[in-house]
């Protein structure tokens, strides 16, 4: 009897400590480093990400001159940064198969190969049609090939500083962009739109180096027992209940083990289609498909915008410079306070807000006027910018997991492509219906403004129903243990009996 009431005691105490905040757990089946050569990582990731999202932007400072040469109009210059952002995610599926076959540090390599070749031969081209698909297609393929790997391999090396190790790495775009855009001015007028993109071509094989660095994780180091003793049924769903950190990781003990049980053949090892049913990952790609439509464009057409004011080459190229600035200092600052015990638990609500500033820096733009209005909206769009996109995988990672991420980045981006090609277009088109760029910024504005404020209204639900489950879980786990307990004390009973 004294045995069953301590063992009942015992499990009590385990109890209340799930009332806790997890701790945090992956299901990767080791502990990840959470630093050491994860740094050297972050740093490859820091060059490879960005060349992935810079590269595009930078060639705009080209397109006034490219749109002149080829006699094109506004809508057909803008396809060449969206073919190229829109390969660079319709490629994500063929790139998620190739991390999870080879690993991410080949993958890598071989796209700064893509892209170094794509813009060699682009600058022979005798149309436009040549740079969409030596630039667009190849060069995008290119990019698709460094941006994901180094996403998914900073999953692998880090749990608890993930949210900081991301920032940081994200943060590798507006640095490459601050030096590429006043570098390409100046590559144009000393060597030409044919000349410069020969010389990026060759820059771009840094990302060759950076793939270089992401060395698998070890992961014999720090290995987790596969299996702990536990007094009660309900330890199995307390390992598959915290299989992230923040309330977002509890997902429907069901769901995860139909999802996993469901996904073990040749499909599961390369995409888990699985992630259609769950419900966090159905929200951020609902909302993200419409924000995707205003997110690109209207970085594609600052410095054009600035021109069409009558400002000079290198006054518009700076402002990207100071957008880019901006933007490099948010990206690491977002990471230390998405990492934060206040802003991590619910951390869905902080990219929710960042999307919705977006949307109210665009739809204020037009009140800009001059030089100086431009320069003060560059600045709030780096902040608004610079959030979003050191939150865009976080949160995905922390919807889904560290251990199906690389999955559903790649199912992300395929879906994603779409509006990523057809956005800046879209908005050229509207430039060249109105001759006025106020009305791209409107519509920029409200494809940003609506997906913000349905993120924050589903993110409420999806976390008051994970709040449900838990509890459910716990109580179902109570019951458990209860009956456990009951069972030991009447077969205790019986024995003294």
């Amino acid at each position: 009897m004294q045995q069953a009431e301590a063992e009942s005691g015992v499990m009590a105490s385990k109890l209340l400590k799930k009332n806790m905040p997890p701790a945090a757990a992956t299901k990767l089946g080791y502990t990840p480093p959470d630093g050491g050569w994860g740094w050297a990582v972050v740093l490859g990731a820091f060059i490879s990400i960005g060349f992935s999202y810079a590269f595009p932007k930078s060639l705009t400072i080209y397109f006034k001159e490219i749109q002149e040469y080829f006699s094109v109009s506004y809508s057909q210059i803008a396809w060449v940064s969206s073919v190229m952002l829109a390969s660079m995610y319709a490629a994500g599926p063929v790139s998620s198969i190739l991390v999870n076959r080879y690993g991410s540090r080949p993958v890598v390599m071989v796209g700064g190969v893509m892209v170094c070749t794509g813009m060699v031969l682009a600058s022979f081209g005798k149309s436009i049609v040549h740079l969409y698909l030596c630039v667009g297609v190849i060069g995008g393929f290119g990019l698709a090939f460094n941006l994901q790997p180094a996403l998914t391999i900073i999953g692998t090396y880090f749990q608890v500083k993930r949210p900081m190790a991301n920032g940081l790495a994200m943060t590798g775009s507006p640095v490459v962009l601050f030096t590429l855009a006043p570098l390409n001015q100046f590559l144009f007028d000393s060597f030409g739109w044919r000349g410069s993109f020969l010389i990026l071509g060759a820059i771009v094989l840094n990302c060759c180096v950076a793939g270089s660095l992401m060395r698998p994780v070890n992961k014999t180091a720090g290995q987790k027992p596969k299996t702990e003793p536990a007094e009660c049924n309900g330890a199995a769903a307390e390992e598959a209940a915290t299989a992230d950190t923040g309330a977002q990781s509890d997902n429907l003990l069901t769901e995860e083990n139909q999802s996993e049980g469901r996904s073990q053949g040749c499909v599961h090892r390369f995409i888990d289609v699985s992630l259609f049913r769950h419900r966090g990952f159905l929200i951020y790609l609902t909302g993200n498909v419409v924000m995707f439509f205003g997110f690109f464009a209207p970085v594609v057409f600052l410095a054009p915008y600035a021109k069409h004011q009558g400002i000079d080459e290198y006054s518009a190229a700076f402002l990207l410079s100071i957008f880019a600035l901006v933007d490099m200092f948010i990206r690491p600052t977002t990471g230390f306070l998405g990492n934060s015990k206040w802003i991590r638990p619910r951390i869905q609500y902080f990219f929710s807000f960042a999307v919705s500033y977006n949307g109210v820096c665009h739809l204020l733009c037009p009140l800009a006027s001059g030089y100086t209005g431009l320069v003060v909206y560059a600045v709030f769009f780096g902040l608004a910018f610079g959030m979003v996109s050191a939150l865009l995988f976080e949160v995905l990672m922390d919807l889904v997991g560290s251990h199906r991420f690389s999955s559903a980045v790649g199912l992300v981006t395929i879906i994603e492509c779409g509006p990523v090609l057809l956005g800046p277009p879209l908005s050229g088109a509207l430039v060249d219906i109105f001759g006025d760029y106020k009305y791209m910024y409107y519509a920029c504005g409200v494809f940003m403004l609506v997906p913000g404020i349905f993120f924050f209204i589903m993110h409420y639900f999806n976390y008051k129903r994970l709040d449900e489950e838990k509890r459910q879980s716990m109580a179902a786990e109570m019951r458990t243990c209860e009956e456990t307990v009951q069972l030991k004390m009447s077969q205790d009973e019986k024995a003294d009996g």
